[in-house]
């Protein structure tokens, strides 16, 4: 008896496995989300009136940054992807160091070895206004190394595209976090 409802008990268990296995396939695995589109917000830390927006668009040739910020001083400002997409405290610390997956030394946008986060420097003009566009090779908007749901963080002064492990561009003036886009 004891054999007989084991054997009853396999059987429907294998005939459980097998229609969860069909089920299963029939529902399909689910595929990564492809971002190709992602923007971020950026809010002034305290004490700043620094605000605007920067918008990546995925191309052919890379991902495509635009940068439009206001209320910035007149000069050079260092802008930079970050590891966090925390924008909580008041001087925009939350959001870490520079997002640098592949553990590389600080540089520029364009330069063989740098941060995924390493965006240069936005340049505003004596109203305080800036806008920055290129196409950058490294930053990724899918995949493990995303920068979906990081931040992007600009800077008091000039990053000197140099400096480890920052650049040297001073206090965080503005933070947004990356989120896809529509």
């Amino acid at each position: 008896m004891k054999i007989r409802i084991i054997g009853v008990g396999i059987l429907m268990l294998l005939i459980f496995s097998w229609m969860n296995g069909i089920s299963q396939k029939s529902m399909g695995t689910p595929k990564e989300t492809k971002a190709i589109k992602a923007v971020c917000t950026l809010f002034p830390t305290q004490g700043n009136d620094v605000h605007g927006t920067v918008t990546f668009s995925q191309t052919a040739d890379g991902v495509k940054v635009v940068a439009d910020l206001e209320g910035l001083t007149d000069g050079k400002h260092g802008i930079h992807i970050h590891e966090f997409g925390d924008c909580s405290s008041t001087d925009g610390t939350s959001a870490g160091g520079h997002y640098n997956p592949s553990e590389k030394t600080h540089g520029g946008p364009m330069d063989m070895s740098r941060h995924m986060g390493d965006m240069g420097n936005i340049v505003s003009d004596a109203s305080g206004k800036a806008h920055l566009e290129y196409v950058d090779k490294v930053i990724k908007l899918s995949g493990q190394s995303s920068i979906i749901g990081r931040s992007v963080v600009v800077h008091k002064g000039e990053d000197d595209l140099k400096s480890q492990p920052a650049g040297n561009s001073g206090p965080r003036v503005a933070c947004g976090v990356i989120g896809v886009a529509k």
